[in-house]
């Protein structure tokens, strides 16, 4: 498949990128001007500005998925402006290019929600959500929580609140949909997304990241992998 990546030199995105790559996939990533090494080898680069309308929408075809990874990173209620300036205008720019690029497939790292907590970023991501669906490209919003990895391993710490909760009737769903995950099951999930796209809509939430089972907006269940 023909993959364009945003966010590509990130966290979550440079492990995806690998995976791609040796999955046999071709990719192409937006990289800021002086980034273009972060890239793996075999990667196309795309210099261009992921905040900037038009700034690469001649430069998608012919991908046909696009997977919009990009966001401010360790987010925090602190951090409130910066999801409107980065979160939100970087999603506004990649619509209007996926509408533009012919993209046939829109896969968005979104947020689980609702939360009780970083409810700035929980908007800006149904904002987001809202943004992608309204171009009419079938789309995969991809829902963690927390991604357990390399200098993200602080909330291991939390693992025994999060089995107590998991075992009480009243907390046993806000626990699992708020759920910890890996580096490993996001970057499976968000392949497994790209390698089998949607008809329509469709949601992978925590639980379904860690098994890689999709689901409808409207519940039922389309694929397993």
């Amino acid at each position: 498949m023909n993959v364009f990546v945003t966010g590509g030199t990130g966290y979550i995105g440079r492990p995806l990128i690998r995976a791609l790559l040796e999955r046999g996939h071709k990719v192409k990533a937006l990289v800021r001007k002086g980034s273009e090494t972060k890239l793996s080898h075999g990667t196309e680069c795309v210099v261009g500005d992921a905040l900037k309308v038009d700034s690469y929408t001649n430069q998608i075809a012919p991908a046909d998925t696009f997977v919009h990874l990009i966001g401010v990173p360790h987010p925090s209620p602190a951090k409130a402006k910066q999801f409107q300036d980065v979160d939100l205008v970087s999603i506004k720019v990649a619509t209007k290019a996926a509408r533009e690029g012919g993209i046939r497939h829109f896969v968005y790292l979104s947020v689980a929600q609702p939360a009780p907590v970083m409810k700035a970023f929980i908007q800006v991501r149904r904002q987001g959500e809202e943004l992608v669906r309204a171009t009419g490209i079938p789309a995969t919003f991809i829902r963690p929580w927390y991604v357990l990895g390399p200098g993200h391993r602080w909330p291991y710490l939390l693992l025994p609140a999060y089995w107590i909760c998991q075992l009480l009737p009243p907390t046993r769903e806000s626990a699992n949909r708020l759920g910890l995950i890996t580096l490993a099951q996001i970057v499976n999930s968000l392949v497994s997304a790209i390698e089998n796209p949607p008809e329509g809509a469709r949601i992978l939430t925590v639980p379904e990241i860690r098994t890689c089972t999709f689901r409808q907006e409207t519940g039922s269940r389309v694929g397993r992998k």
